[in-house]
């Protein structure tokens, strides 16, 4: 078992800093705006003005974290995104079509998807482990396995998260491409205090969380995820699916449902995270608010299916006695 200390999330939902949030969201509309903090509390204001929203929403959180946890440095910072920093990219092209001669480089450094994880290291003078896993949809299950993996090395505390941000051409593109996708595209970052040791901060716990690809059979994987972890269908207490196309008849939650799990049980997390790459993030700290706040909730699923070849599945724990 591997312990949540903390979560945070700047999301479209009044989620940051907010202990209970889960019992006051309501369904993301078209017009819903990203709810951002004051964030001259968590970064110098010379600083903030340079900084895309994704990096803003990284770096605070990251920093709420270790306040949660009451620590002075995580041991590691881990990241997952599955588009990376956006903003600075799009910045970055077209300075390249528009500017003759030298470019400024701010947009280009700041333009990698590594930035968030160098960003939070510089902000708080850590020097331990930095990573960034960028593996599409299941960017966020690849950091949670790596930073499982350090654990299982004795280190002490890993942050770990996952966010990604919307620009206007990703809207255009789906409309373009008839995607017919029934949740808006939405921005969000989600970030959590892992450790292997239980302690006071401790809040839910983390059992296993596996990242899939190439898919073929999502029920078949899924119940040999839940036999690996000595658990049936029968002992979810909740399910938190990603049903992007929730009106097909033959969507994930119908395929979930078909493992006998009761559909009071199930909840389409994208109704109020909306549409990002590592959404499965904000439904992780969904899970851990839901059961912080609900003691009969003992075991949570997060399959992630947002794109039905990759697969992400993170299996939490109540850890109260």
């Amino acid at each position: 078992m591997y312990y949540i200390s903390a979560a945070s999330t700047i999301s479209h939902q009044p989620t940051f800093r907010n202990v209970g949030f889960s019992a006051s969201i309501e369904p993301l509309q078209e017009s819903s705006a990203l709810l951002s903090p004051d964030y001259k509390g968590f970064i110098d204001a010379g600083l903030l003005r340079r900084m895309s929203k994704i990096l803003r929403m990284s770096v605070a959180c990251a920093k709420d974290c270790i306040g949660q946890a009451k620590i002075e440095q995580p041991d590691g910072i881990i990241i997952g995104t599955g588009l990376g920093c956006l903003l600075d990219t799009e910045k970055f092209l077209n300075n390249v079509i528009t500017i003759e001669g030298l470019l400024p480089p701010t947009a280009f450094i700041q333009s990698t998807h590594n930035t968030m994880a160098g960003q939070i290291s510089l902000s708080i003078g850590n020097h331990g482990y930095n990573m960034t896993h960028t593996q599409n949809t299941i960017s966020f299950e690849n950091a949670l396995v790596d930073a499982m993996l350090l654990l299982d090395e004795n280190e002490g505390n890993i942050l770990v998260g996952a966010a990604d941000e919307a620009i206007d051409f990703l809207t255009n593109i789906s409309e373009n491409l008839h995607l017919n996708i029934a949740n808006p595209i939405t921005s969000g970052a989600s970030f959590f205090m892992l450790s292997s040791n239980r302690n006071e901060e401790s809040v839910a716990g983390i059992k296993d969380s596996r990242a899939i690809g190439l898919v073929k059979d999502i029920t078949s994987e899924i119940n040999d995820f839940l036999r690996e972890n000595e658990l049936s269908a029968a002992e979810l207490d909740l399910v938190l699916v990603s049903d992007v196309h929730r009106h097909d008849s033959d969507g994930v939650l119908s395929l979930i449902q078909n493992l006998g799990i009761d559909k009071s049980k199930c909840v389409d997390y994208l109704t109020y995270s909306g549409i990002y790459p590592t959404t499965s993030a904000f439904a992780v700290h969904l899970a851990v608010d839901r059961m912080k706040a609900d003691k009969s909730l003992r075991n949570v699923l997060v399959c992630n299916t947002l794109i039905q070849s990759n697969l992400g599945l993170t299996l939490l724990q109540s850890i109260e006695a």
